[in-house]
């Protein structure tokens, strides 16, 4: 009983968080720390009672360490939020290095369809019945940003089923 809701934990935590991230980032335009702590922290609790190995375990931490320094360099130049930088570290530990590469280039290119979706949705005007919303008219204003974060966490879900991890628990 226990293995099986230890691998059940496993198949569910990563999406319902990154859903979790993603809609955040989509009504808030931030991403909460602890999420991105949760993040990680579940990754470490869920790996080695799966299987996963030592060293694995342990690579996988380097790759989140190596991508929280790339995101933060993109922050620094203000290519992405704070948020999103600490969700693509969080995203690492659990895709380790054999999937960051995909996952990077399918962030990029959700990220790019979103950039192009909300721009071009910000070239027409805004219902009135829509600009009730809070998170929509934030969203259609130009001065606004992207909520990367949804972006982030699509291609995490879309990767996800080639980690380790995953492996360990289906």
């Amino acid at each position: 009983m226990t293995s099986t809701l230890l691998h059940l934990a496993a198949v569910v935590f990563f999406p319902a968080l990154m859903a979790l991230s993603a809609s955040m980032d989509l009504l808030t335009f931030t991403i909460p720390n602890r999420i991105c702590v949760c993040l990680a922290l579940g990754y470490l609790i869920l790996a080695a009672p799966l299987g996963v190995p030592a060293v694995d375990i342990l690579l996988n931490l380097s790759c989140a360490l190596a991508i929280l320094a790339l995101a933060f360099v993109m922050f620094n130049l203000g290519w992405v939020g704070g948020g999103d930088a600490k969700l693509a570290a969080a995203t690492a530990v659990w895709l380790g290095w054999s999937s960051i590469l995909d996952y990077g280039v399918t962030a990029a290119i959700f990220g790019g369809v979103l950039t192009l979706i909300i721009l071009g949705a910000r070239m027409a005007p805004l219902p009135a019945a829509l600009g009730r919303f809070a998170w929509v008219a934030r969203l259609h204003d130009c001065k606004s940003g992207v909520p990367y974060g949804i972006a982030l966490a699509a291609a995490g879900l879309l990767q996800y089923p080639g980690s380790g991890i995953w492996a360990a628990a289906v």
